[in-house]
């Protein structure tokens, strides 16, 4: 794909829309414009984000809302669902049965329970339509732990259900069900899922969070294995880190996040923008 360009969004909860929401703002204020990607990965939090970019919504009303804090919350992984991610990272060597393990919590974390997640995103999304151009929005299925990408070519499966599956955090939100298949948070994956964009020229990942731990593959890595492509990058320095804290749901920490990811964006735009028109990997 000689020539391409592609935008990978990562994952990072509630904090981490607000982060890279705020990265894209400030660079389309210094001329770097991502949405016109030939192809969009979103995971997670990067789903959201994704699809509002593909929407053509206005990035400086974008990153507006996301200077208004929401209420506080203390939605987060229990112990329970952070002693089964560890284990499964930790213990398993096959990453296909260490994530169907979680998938088979999450389902019983969220046994009986008939809140659906689905308002929040409609209410996000500017259009519940897949966009023309291209988007891809990771989920994993909660039974066999394979990788599902959606791209708008399923029948029956609108934007929404896309990204709520991608967003269904284990052990805080229930799986969603989707064409029949019980899917989880597209970041039980990878963090960001960048080896996506294999095959093209440019590419500009956009990553909350970077580490990896067992099968979840680290950024770095994925990227390592894009070879023969030009990338760069962008994650939370320290101090975007220190704004943003641990508690990556909770929506009364946006605007400071969305703020440090303006920053970075306006700081990271030089360098960005050679990548984004083809010139030599700068990170």
């Amino acid at each position: 794909m000689a020539g391409r360009r592609a935008v990978v969004l990562g994952s990072g909860g509630v904090t981490g829309v607000a982060w890279q929401i705020g990265v894209l703002a400030g660079l389309a204020r210094a001329g770097v414009e991502l949405g016109v990607a030939d192809l969009v990965v979103g995971t997670s939090a990067g789903a959201v984000v994704g699809a509002q970019l593909r929407s053509g919504a206005d990035l400086d009303q974008l990153y507006a809302g996301q200077l208004v804090a929401g209420e506080p919350s203390t939605d987060r992984m229990g112990p329970g669902a952070v002693s089964c991610l560890l284990w499964a990272a930790v213990c398993s060597g096959d990453g296909r049965r260490a994530r169907a393990r979680i998938g088979r919590y999450a389902a019983a974390f969220a046994a009986g329970s008939a809140v659906s997640r689905r308002p929040v995103f409609e209410e996000a999304l500017p259009v519940w339509s897949w966009p023309e151009r291209p988007l891809w929005v990771t989920a994993v299925d909660a039974e066999t732990g394979e990788l599902v990408v959606f791209d708008g070519s399923r029948p029956g499966v609108d934007l929404v259900d896309a990204v709520s599956a991608s967003c269904a955090v284990p052990g805080v939100w229930p799986p969603v069900v989707v064409g029949g298949r019980r899917l989880i948070d597209g970041g039980m994956w990878s963090a960001a899922n960048a080896d996506l964009a294999a095959g093209y020229a440019s590419v500009v990942v956009l990553a909350p969070i970077t580490w990896g731990l067992g099968w979840l593959a680290p950024v770095a890595r994925q990227v390592a294995g894009l070879s023969g492509q030009v990338v760069v990058v962008v994650s939370p320095d320290r101090a975007a880190r220190r704004v943003i804290g641990r508690r990556l749901l909770d929506p009364a920490r946006r605007p400071g996040a969305a703020r440090a990811g303006w920053r970075q964006g306006s700081a990271a735009a030089g360098q960005v923008g050679r990548v984004w028109s083809g010139g030599a990997a700068s990170g």
